[in-house]
């Protein structure tokens, strides 16, 4: 169950770069990808961390994903920002 928090975390927070200029490495399919990876990739750490199994959701489950999606997404438009200026040099 864990894991849907952490995934649905990520699709919820993804909703929000509607409101950032698309410069996403791959666009709106790459800023998806990096939501969700980062919130997996967090909330697995946090949820092994804390010494809980993955079938044990608490508030907390879903906090421990925003860090990671936040991460994802500024680290894919950063990349496709890199990008972008590269091809216009």
């Amino acid at each position: 169950m864990a894991a849907v928090v952490w995934f649905t975390v990520g699709i919820a927070l993804w909703h929000f770069t509607v409101f950032v200029p698309d410069r996403f490495w791959g666009g709106i399919v790459g800023a998806v990808l990096g939501a969700i990876a980062g919130a997996m990739v967090t909330g697995a750490i946090a949820q092994i961390a804390s010494g809980s199994s993955i079938g044990q959701t608490d508030i907390f489950t879903a906090v421990d994903a925003i860090p990671g999606t936040l991460i994802g997404l500024a680290a894919i438009y950063a990349l496709g920002v890199s990008r972008e200026e590269a091809l216009e040099a």
